[in-house]
Protein backbone atom coordinates (compact mmCIF):
# COMPACT_ATOMS: atom_id res chain seq x y z
CA UNK A 1 0.00 0.00 0.00
CA UNK A 2 1.34 3.44 -0.71
CA UNK A 3 2.21 4.92 2.73
CA UNK A 4 1.97 8.24 1.50
CA UNK A 5 -0.69 10.53 2.80
CA UNK A 6 -2.93 11.63 0.43
CA UNK A 7 -5.39 14.83 0.75
CA UNK A 8 -8.75 13.45 1.77
CA UNK A 9 -7.03 10.11 3.05
CA UNK A 10 -9.03 8.96 6.45
CA UNK A 11 -6.27 7.95 9.32
CA UNK A 12 -8.08 9.01 12.32
CA UNK A 13 -9.76 5.56 13.52
CA UNK A 14 -12.59 6.75 15.66
CA UNK A 15 -13.39 9.37 12.22
CA UNK A 16 -13.04 5.95 10.16
CA UNK A 17 -15.00 3.69 12.36
CA UNK A 18 -17.71 6.65 11.81
CA UNK A 19 -17.49 6.53 8.29
CA UNK A 20 -17.26 2.81 8.02
CA UNK A 21 -20.58 2.70 9.88
CA UNK A 22 -22.02 5.27 7.31
CA UNK A 23 -21.16 3.81 4.33
CA UNK A 24 -21.69 0.06 5.49
CA UNK A 25 -25.23 0.67 3.27
CA UNK A 26 -23.21 1.07 0.29
CA UNK A 27 -21.15 -2.20 1.26
CA UNK A 28 -24.34 -4.16 1.51
CA UNK A 29 -26.04 -2.98 -1.57
CA UNK A 30 -22.70 -3.94 -4.03
CA UNK A 31 -22.61 -7.00 -2.20
CA UNK A 32 -26.15 -7.96 -2.61
CA UNK A 33 -26.34 -6.67 -6.54
CA UNK A 34 -23.20 -9.31 -7.16
CA UNK A 35 -24.36 -12.02 -5.33
CA UNK A 36 -28.09 -11.87 -7.05
CA UNK A 37 -25.73 -12.81 -10.34
CA UNK A 38 -24.03 -15.77 -8.62
CA UNK A 39 -25.57 -19.16 -8.60
CA UNK A 40 -28.00 -20.03 -6.50
CA UNK A 41 -25.79 -22.97 -4.30
CA UNK A 42 -23.19 -20.81 -3.28
CA UNK A 43 -23.64 -19.60 -0.03
CA UNK A 44 -20.99 -16.51 0.20
CA UNK A 45 -22.84 -13.61 1.23
CA UNK A 46 -21.12 -13.09 4.80
CA UNK A 47 -17.79 -13.52 3.59
CA UNK A 48 -18.34 -10.99 0.77
CA UNK A 49 -19.76 -8.38 3.25
CA UNK A 50 -16.30 -8.67 5.16
CA UNK A 51 -14.46 -8.37 1.96
CA UNK A 52 -16.51 -5.63 1.32
CA UNK A 53 -15.91 -3.59 4.11
CA UNK A 54 -12.15 -4.38 4.08
CA UNK A 55 -12.83 -2.72 0.31
CA UNK A 56 -14.72 0.45 2.34
CA UNK A 57 -11.57 0.80 4.77
CA UNK A 58 -8.32 0.70 1.76
CA UNK A 59 -10.78 3.45 -0.08
CA UNK A 60 -10.78 5.51 3.32
CA UNK A 61 -7.54 5.26 3.38
CA UNK A 62 -6.39 6.10 0.05
CA UNK A 63 -8.89 8.54 -0.97
CA UNK A 64 -7.79 11.52 -2.84
CA UNK A 65 -9.67 14.18 -3.09
CA UNK A 66 -7.34 16.05 -5.62
CA UNK A 67 -8.64 13.71 -8.24
CA UNK A 68 -12.10 15.75 -8.37
CA UNK A 69 -13.91 11.95 -7.60
CA UNK A 70 -16.79 11.37 -5.41
CA UNK A 71 -15.83 9.39 -2.53
CA UNK A 72 -18.73 7.16 -2.92
CA UNK A 73 -17.75 6.76 -6.49
CA UNK A 74 -14.17 5.73 -5.78
CA UNK A 75 -15.48 3.89 -2.86
CA UNK A 76 -17.79 1.64 -5.11
CA UNK A 77 -14.51 0.71 -7.64
CA UNK A 78 -12.57 -0.50 -4.27
CA UNK A 79 -15.38 -2.45 -2.80
CA UNK A 80 -16.76 -3.93 -5.91
CA UNK A 81 -12.78 -4.80 -6.52
CA UNK A 82 -12.54 -6.40 -3.51
CA UNK A 83 -15.10 -8.56 -3.68
CA UNK A 84 -14.60 -9.76 -7.48
CA UNK A 85 -10.86 -10.89 -5.83
CA UNK A 86 -12.58 -13.02 -3.75
CA UNK A 87 -14.57 -14.74 -5.66
CA UNK A 88 -11.43 -14.90 -8.75
CA UNK A 89 -9.58 -16.24 -5.60
CA UNK A 90 -11.69 -19.26 -4.85
CA UNK A 91 -12.51 -20.19 -8.27
CA UNK A 92 -15.72 -21.77 -8.00
CA UNK A 93 -16.34 -22.25 -11.40
CA UNK A 94 -15.02 -25.49 -12.70
CA UNK A 95 -13.26 -25.02 -16.01
CA UNK A 96 -15.57 -27.34 -17.97
CA UNK A 97 -18.15 -24.56 -17.57
CA UNK A 98 -15.97 -21.83 -18.15
CA UNK A 99 -15.20 -23.50 -21.13
CA UNK A 100 -18.74 -24.41 -22.62
CA UNK A 101 -19.86 -20.70 -22.15
CA UNK A 102 -16.57 -19.85 -23.76
CA UNK A 103 -17.71 -21.52 -26.66
CA UNK A 104 -21.04 -19.47 -26.44
CA UNK A 105 -18.91 -16.13 -26.81
CA UNK A 106 -17.43 -17.37 -29.80
CA UNK A 107 -20.87 -18.65 -31.31
CA UNK A 108 -22.27 -15.05 -30.52
CA UNK A 109 -19.48 -13.59 -32.54
CA UNK A 110 -18.74 -16.30 -34.91
CA UNK A 111 -22.89 -16.01 -36.34
CA UNK A 112 -22.68 -11.80 -36.31
CA UNK A 113 -19.77 -12.13 -38.51
CA UNK A 114 -22.16 -14.74 -40.41
CA UNK A 115 -25.03 -12.73 -40.87
CA UNK A 116 -23.40 -8.97 -40.42
CA UNK A 117 -25.30 -8.14 -37.98
CA UNK A 118 -25.71 -9.27 -33.99
CA UNK A 119 -28.10 -13.07 -34.54
CA UNK A 120 -31.18 -12.98 -32.41
CA UNK A 121 -32.38 -15.75 -29.67
CA UNK A 122 -34.09 -18.17 -32.52
CA UNK A 123 -31.20 -18.20 -34.76
CA UNK A 124 -28.94 -18.80 -31.97
CA UNK A 125 -31.20 -21.83 -30.63
CA UNK A 126 -30.92 -23.26 -34.62
CA UNK A 127 -27.40 -22.95 -34.40
CA UNK A 128 -26.90 -24.87 -31.26
CA UNK A 129 -29.82 -27.15 -32.18
CA UNK A 130 -31.79 -26.56 -29.13
CA UNK A 131 -35.08 -25.29 -28.60
CA UNK A 132 -35.71 -21.26 -27.71
CA UNK A 133 -36.89 -22.96 -24.09
CA UNK A 134 -33.36 -24.65 -23.56
CA UNK A 135 -31.43 -22.11 -25.49
CA UNK A 136 -33.30 -19.81 -22.62
CA UNK A 137 -32.57 -22.43 -19.98
CA UNK A 138 -28.12 -22.30 -20.81
CA UNK A 139 -28.90 -18.83 -20.49
CA UNK A 140 -29.86 -19.19 -17.19
CA UNK A 141 -27.20 -21.27 -16.32
CA UNK A 142 -24.65 -19.26 -17.32
CA UNK A 143 -26.02 -15.54 -15.43
CA UNK A 144 -23.23 -16.53 -12.74
CA UNK A 145 -20.45 -17.21 -15.06
CA UNK A 146 -20.75 -13.53 -17.07
CA UNK A 147 -20.41 -11.82 -13.75
CA UNK A 148 -16.31 -11.67 -12.66
CA UNK A 149 -16.23 -9.53 -16.36
CA UNK A 150 -19.11 -7.77 -16.44
CA UNK A 151 -18.61 -6.40 -13.10
CA UNK A 152 -14.97 -6.36 -13.57
CA UNK A 153 -16.09 -3.12 -15.81
CA UNK A 154 -17.06 -0.65 -13.32
CA UNK A 155 -17.72 3.90 -14.27
CA UNK A 156 -15.31 6.53 -15.69
CA UNK A 157 -16.45 6.04 -19.48
CA UNK A 158 -19.96 8.17 -18.36
CA UNK A 159 -17.34 11.43 -18.81
CA UNK A 160 -17.58 11.32 -22.49
CA UNK A 161 -20.67 8.09 -22.93
CA UNK A 162 -22.95 8.82 -20.31
CA UNK A 163 -24.81 5.34 -21.54
CA UNK A 164 -21.66 3.40 -20.72
CA UNK A 165 -21.35 4.66 -17.35
CA UNK A 166 -20.85 0.72 -16.22
CA UNK A 167 -17.35 0.84 -18.51
CA UNK A 168 -15.53 2.56 -15.22
CA UNK A 169 -12.17 2.90 -13.72
CA UNK A 170 -9.52 -0.36 -15.53
CA UNK A 171 -7.16 -1.08 -12.50
CA UNK A 172 -4.48 -3.16 -12.22
CA UNK A 173 -6.70 -6.25 -11.58
CA UNK A 174 -8.76 -5.77 -14.54
CA UNK A 175 -8.90 -8.63 -17.24
CA UNK A 176 -7.95 -5.42 -19.65
CA UNK A 177 -5.18 -4.07 -17.89
CA UNK A 178 -2.97 -5.32 -20.69
CA UNK A 179 -4.54 -2.44 -23.23
CA UNK A 180 -3.86 1.11 -22.87
CA UNK A 181 -6.92 3.10 -21.35
CA UNK A 182 -7.65 5.08 -24.63
CA UNK A 183 -7.58 1.98 -26.65
CA UNK A 184 -10.01 -0.04 -24.67
CA UNK A 185 -12.77 2.53 -24.31
CA UNK A 186 -12.72 2.98 -27.77
CA UNK A 187 -12.73 -1.17 -28.18
CA UNK A 188 -15.33 -1.30 -25.48
CA UNK A 189 -17.35 1.40 -27.21
CA UNK A 190 -17.13 -0.40 -30.12
CA UNK A 191 -18.65 -3.88 -28.97
CA UNK A 192 -21.08 -2.25 -26.75
CA UNK A 193 -22.28 -0.02 -30.50
CA UNK A 194 -22.89 -3.43 -31.58
CA UNK A 195 -25.45 -4.84 -28.66
CA UNK A 196 -29.13 -4.83 -30.40
CA UNK A 197 -31.11 -1.76 -28.77
CA UNK A 198 -32.92 -4.17 -25.86
CA UNK A 199 -29.72 -5.57 -24.74
CA UNK A 200 -27.62 -1.76 -24.86
CA UNK A 201 -30.92 -0.62 -22.38
CA UNK A 202 -30.85 -3.33 -19.74
CA UNK A 203 -26.73 -2.64 -19.37
CA UNK A 204 -27.42 1.06 -19.05
CA UNK A 205 -30.36 0.47 -16.77
CA UNK A 206 -28.42 -1.71 -14.62
CA UNK A 207 -24.91 -0.70 -14.42
CA UNK A 208 -25.63 3.39 -14.94
CA UNK A 209 -29.26 3.95 -13.28
CA UNK A 210 -28.20 0.77 -11.02
CA UNK A 211 -31.74 -0.27 -11.13
CA UNK A 212 -32.59 -4.10 -9.97
CA UNK A 213 -33.20 -6.27 -12.23
CA UNK A 214 -36.67 -6.48 -11.15
CA UNK A 215 -36.86 -2.88 -11.47
CA UNK A 216 -35.92 -3.02 -15.31
CA UNK A 217 -38.91 -5.63 -15.91
CA UNK A 218 -41.16 -3.11 -14.59
CA UNK A 219 -39.80 -0.19 -16.56
CA UNK A 220 -39.51 -2.58 -20.12
CA UNK A 221 -42.57 -4.54 -19.29
CA UNK A 222 -40.73 -7.40 -18.98
CA UNK A 223 -40.13 -10.33 -16.00
CA UNK A 224 -37.29 -10.50 -14.23
CA UNK A 225 -36.32 -13.98 -15.07
CA UNK A 226 -36.71 -12.87 -18.61
CA UNK A 227 -34.74 -9.55 -17.99
CA UNK A 228 -31.68 -11.46 -16.21
CA UNK A 229 -31.63 -14.07 -19.49
CA UNK A 230 -31.19 -10.77 -21.51
CA UNK A 231 -28.64 -9.54 -20.20
CA UNK A 232 -27.02 -12.46 -19.41
CA UNK A 233 -26.81 -12.73 -23.39
CA UNK A 234 -25.81 -9.06 -23.83
CA UNK A 235 -22.52 -9.83 -21.58
CA UNK A 236 -21.84 -13.03 -23.74
CA UNK A 237 -22.26 -11.62 -26.57
CA UNK A 238 -20.12 -8.35 -25.84
CA UNK A 239 -17.44 -10.78 -24.42
CA UNK A 240 -17.52 -12.41 -28.02
CA UNK A 241 -17.60 -9.32 -29.69
CA UNK A 242 -14.32 -8.00 -27.80
CA UNK A 243 -12.48 -11.25 -28.19
CA UNK A 244 -13.23 -10.48 -32.26
CA UNK A 245 -11.73 -6.85 -31.79
CA UNK A 246 -9.27 -7.32 -29.86
CA UNK A 247 -8.38 -10.62 -29.20
CA UNK A 248 -9.53 -9.86 -25.21
CA UNK A 249 -10.37 -12.88 -23.32
CA UNK A 250 -12.26 -12.06 -19.98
Amino acid sequence: MDKKKRDGAVTDKKKRDELIMKYAPLVKNIVERISSRLPSHLHVKEDLMNVGIIGLISALERFDKKRNVKFETYASIRIRGAVLDELRARDWMPRSTRNKYSKLEDTFASLQRLLGRPPDEEEMSRYLNVSLDKYHKILDEAKGVTLLCSEDLPPDYHETHANYHFLDQIDQNNPFSSIATNELRVVLKKAIDTLPDKERLILSLYYYEELTMKEIGKVINLTESRVCQIHTQAILRLRGNLKTLRGVYC
